[in-house]
């Protein structure tokens, strides 16, 4: 005789009909199956990282606490989840990580049927099962900048900046990711509706439309970009759910063409910090940062300055950024270029020091400017802040994208005597007819020689 059976996590309200059915159902042997009752969704989580198999969770649509993050640590340990319907609550189950929604007076047929389409049997023998993954590949990414720096270096003036510059020419949405977000006030906005906690909210339990996200931001029309205020005080950082955190972000990204993100520098995790609630006060950044295809480190001129952006190259690098993305910037620096070229010389010693062969890092210098009449004012900051940092960016992203499609080279046919010469230079050769005159051939010849 098999010793196979369903292993069932069953959360619900204690007096459900349903619930106390199915435990009569396990515990008379009419189900091949073993209940485990759960009191909360942190209880869920911790038995399905005790490592012990579960072939699915079966949770009550009314509970509060059935969100996306749930059903995401039920995936990963490749446990079904299966939704018990409640016809109080209207919800996209699926797109959020339900395997399937039965009917609260189900029987036991149906069960049986829902665990055989969705869910193992479980040996007492057997590991874990495989872990169930669905992937659905968006037709649009837009490109993300994040802009880290220690504190009082500008970093929010400089993300402001970037948001501009992206904002004139493809739409732009500046998110305020810091733990104590100062966006909302440099924008004059005294009480944000809407925000980055409602949209995280609503992508607990659902997946926003590309329709519906402006309805979470402030548009800036001074400077041609769109604003999703941050966290309204610091301590609320704890109702940001990493996994709907992550939903709410990729929307973003989906839905406009640049998401330039304000981070904190602050990006401990668990295995540095020593404490999973710091990994989840940190996730925010990280997110940003390992999703980013560009971030600008701003700091300030100064030894302090130096050894603080050294400091956070090497927190940065220890995350797995790519130091090919990374874009120093020097705010508020000197006039002097021997002043900066010392600046630009004493980080390029720290970065080899410290980092070894790097690639080249050319920071960026921006002048200082008086920027609190503009913020205050609205008005767009002047273009001696923006055009160098939008120049980086397309530097940025132009190499990165060139490696990406980087084709391998194969053998072409070459013109003899066209060595040497630029593509432009080639093809003016080859265009040449047969009348050309000797002094067009000094010409050839010359610029060869050069």
């Amino acid at each position: 005789m098999s010793s196979a059976r369903y292993v069932l996590l069953g959360l619900a309200h204690p007096r459900s009909d349903w619930f106390r059915q199915l435990a009569q159902w396990c515990n008379g042997g009419a189900l091949p199956a073993e209940l485990i009752k759960c009191l909360s969704p942190e209880e869920i989580v911790h038995r399905l990282d005790s490592g012990r198999p579960a072939s699915a969770l079966i949770v009550d649509a009314s509970l509060p606490g059935v969100d996306r993050d749930l059903m995401t640590a039920a995936a990963q340990q490749g446990c079904a989840v299966i939704v018990v319907a409640d016809s109080r609550v209207s919800r996209d189950w699926a797109s959020i990580g339900a395997r399937t929604v039965i009917s609260s007076n189900f029987d036991r047929a149906e069960l049986l049927d829902a665990l055989a389409s969705h869910s193992v049997l479980i040996d007492r023998a057997t590991q874990a099962p495989a872990e169930h993954t669905q992937t659905v590949a968006s037709p649009f990414r837009g490109r993300v900048i994040a802009v880290v720096g220690s504190g009082g270096t500008g970093t929010s003036t400089v993300a402001i900046a970037v948001a501009q510059g992206q904002g004139s020419v493809r739409r732009t949405i500046l998110a305020d990711l810091n733990l104590h977000a100062e966006q909302a006030m440099l924008h004059d906005v005294n009480e944000p509706t809407g925000g980055l906690q409602s949209l995280v909210d609503a992508h607990r339990t659902a997946s926003v439309s590309h329709e519906h996200l402006p309805e979470f931001c402030l548009s800036v029309p001074k400077r041609n970009y769109e604003l999703l205020p941050g966290l309204r005080r610091a301590r609320f950082w704890s109702a940001i759910r990493p996994v709907a955190f992550t939903a709410a972000f990729t929307a973003l990204a989906n839905t406009y063409e640049a998401v330039v993100c304000d981070v904190d520098s602050d990006i401990e995790r668990e295995d540095t910090g020593g404490s999973l609630d710091i990994e989840e006060r940190t996730s925010m950044s990280r997110t940003a940062l390992l999703d980013a295809d560009v971030v600008f480190l701003v700091a300030h001129p100064s030894m302090k300055g130096l050894h603080a952006a050294n400091r956070l190259l090497i927190e940065l690098g220890d995350l797995g950024i790519a130091m090919a993305k990374v874009v120093p910037v020097f705010n508020q620096a000197p006039k002097s270029p021997r002043v900066r070229a010392g600046y630009t010389s004493a980080l390029a010693e720290l970065i080899n020091w410290r980092h070894g062969d790097h690639p080249q890092m050319t920071p960026i210098h921006l002048p200082f400017r008086e920027v609190d009449e503009v913020l205050r004012s609205g008005d767009a900051f002047p273009s001696s802040l923006v055009d160098p940092l939008i120049a980086a960016v397309e530097g940025v992203v132009g190499v990165t994208a060139g490696e990406a499609t980087k084709k391998p080279s194969v053998f072409t046919r070459l013109r003899p005597g066209s060595l040497g010469l630029t593509r432009f230079e080639s093809s003016n050769d080859a265009d040449m007819d047969e009348n050309e005159t000797d002094d067009g051939d000094e010409g050839n010849t010359q610029r060869r020689a050069s």
